[in-house]
């Protein structure tokens, strides 16, 4: 049975990344620095700005899944979200290359792209965005994600270790669905992250296939929905918010996502199944 690490199994994401490894035959082991509500697998504490403690938790795995940090600009200072970040991700992958792991996948972020905690009106190039869009970011939590791609990079260098970075957008757990009424008709609401998201269990698929896929050396991939998570058309949205943009690299019809997923579905084989309009009616009453 193949060991997988998983890193921040407690968070908002890690459920899901666990039970979707569990589902799929794995031996799991979450590492996080609290226990989970509802534990699925072995939970170790540790901190993983810790170099020896990285190793520690690596140690007779096969893969890991890196999902622990400081989840968002802002919420600590700006140094310890740097220092965090990077250090971590750093420790994790320094170990597993030494370890003789053979794949990792680290959690990067649209975050790097910069429009999401900028200070200033920054808008997208073009849309919708994909891997080779600027990153313009301004904060220490988007640099500190592409900070981390070029660690990824580093180690498959030295050692071989095949590293996928993925760049989530807004993680929804099932429970956030019966938020979408508050603000599927409001432009204005979630224009920062071009109004995209990805279920959580779509996301954990990604993760999962990242792993079992063989020869895709370090690659940075954009793990969105297909829809954006407004019930309103994706042009209007971008005449609205931003009507600067005139790049329109793919035909925009209805509520086509402006954060391309499309390498991700090259790469790995994914699709993503979960949509919000399953869980809520534009009416705002909640279904599911």
């Amino acid at each position: 049975m193949t060991k997988v690490v998983v890193t921040g199994g407690s968070g908002l994401l890690g459920p899901s990344v666990i039970k979707e490894f569990l589902d799929h035959g794995y031996d799991v082991l979450n590492v996080d620095h609290q226990v989970p509500e509802n534990p699925m697998c072995e939970t170790i504490a540790a901190d993983l700005t810790n170099l020896g403690e990285a190793y520690d938790v690596l140690a007779g795995a096969d893969a890991v899944v890196h999902l622990a940090a400081i989840p968002r600009a802002y919420m600590v200072a700006t140094d310890v979200t740097f220092r965090n970040n990077t250090m971590s991700t750093f420790n994790i992958l320094e170990a597993a290359g030494t370890l003789g792991i053979k794949k990792a996948v680290i959690t990067s972020s649209e975050s790097s792209y910069g429009i999401v905690f900028a200070k200033s009106d920054l808008g997208p190039q073009y849309v919708p965005v994909d891997e080779e869009h600027p990153r313009l970011s301004e904060d220490s939590y988007g640099l500190s994600k592409m900070v981390n791609e070029q660690t990824a990079e580093m180690i498959y260098n030295r050692t071989g270790m095949q590293v996928v970075s993925l760049r989530v957008g807004n993680v929804i757990a099932p429970h956030m669905y019966e938020n979408f009424p508050s603000f599927i008709h409001n432009p204005q609401e979630r224009k920062p992250i071009l109004w995209s998201y990805i279920d959580a269990r779509d996301a954990a698929s990604a993760y999962r296939l990242a792993i079992e896929k063989d020869g895709l050396g370090t690659v940075a991939l954009n793990i969105a929905a297909d829809d954006t998570s407004m019930d309103i058309k994706s042009r209007e949205l971008m005449e609205t918010c931003f009507p600067e943009v005139a790049d329109f690299r793919e035909p925009l019809n209805g509520y086509e996502t402006l954060l391309s997923n499309k390498k991700a579905k090259q790469v790995l084989g994914w699709q993503p199944v979960h949509k919000w309009r399953d869980n809520v009616e534009v009416d705002s009453k909640v279904l599911k």
